[in-house]
């Protein structure tokens, strides 16, 4: 009998994947696969710039800035106008795609793999200090603390961005720190 082929998880199910290295065509095309899914359920286009700015930003788990995305899509062929990089950008961003990490002032593509992005999802960037990987982890539990925090202050919490620096286990052992998370976080 056959063995039965096994799931290939993506950095989207296992955000430790984004630190590691990994086969990461699985990440890209289960990725565009949901972008041209949200683009066609919504009626959107999904232009050949905005998937060319969206498979930049799949090419690695790192956010990269608006510059970054510009002279790749130049290399590309596709000019060298700030406002073209800006506009798809804001596109990706704006239809739950992509995601712009403030500490950053970057932009990294999003790793959610349902399709909630009108309503939103709750994420946590999870950013290397020393290589710069990012991951985005699953973010409710902390978004309901932090409404409960709000409530108590009688606040209103219309959006959030939490971005946690540190170091991931690659850098922490090349740095003789070993797997513990002793002065993680601190």
């Amino acid at each position: 009998m056959p063995e039965k082929p096994q799931h290939e998880v993506t950095a989207a199910e296992d955000p430790a994947l984004a630190f590691q290295t990994h086969d990461h065509r699985h990440c890209v095309g289960t990725m565009l696969a949901r972008a041209e899914a949200v683009c066609a359920d919504k009626g959107l286009r999904l232009t050949p710039v905005r998937r060319r700015v969206l498979e930049i930003l799949l090419e690695t788990h790192k956010a990269l800035g608006a510059y970054e995305v510009l002279d790749r899509l130049a290399a590309d062929g596709f000019g060298h106008q700030p406002p073209v990089a800006y506009r798809a950008l804001d596109f990706l961003v704006t239809h739950g795609l992509a995601h712009r990490i403030q500490r950053l002032n970057a932009f990294a593509a999003c790793m959610h793999t349902t399709d909630d992005s009108d309503a939103g999802h709750e994420a946590v960037f999870l950013i290397c200090r020393d290589c710069n990987a990012l991951a985005e982890a699953p973010g409710l539990r902390l978004r309901a603390a932090l409404e409960a925090a709000a409530a108590g202050a009688d606040f209103a919490v219309e959006g959030a961005a939490i971005e946690a620096i540190g170091l991931c286990a690659r850098c922490r052992a090349a740095a003789g720190e070993g797997n513990d998370n002793a002065g993680v976080g601190a």
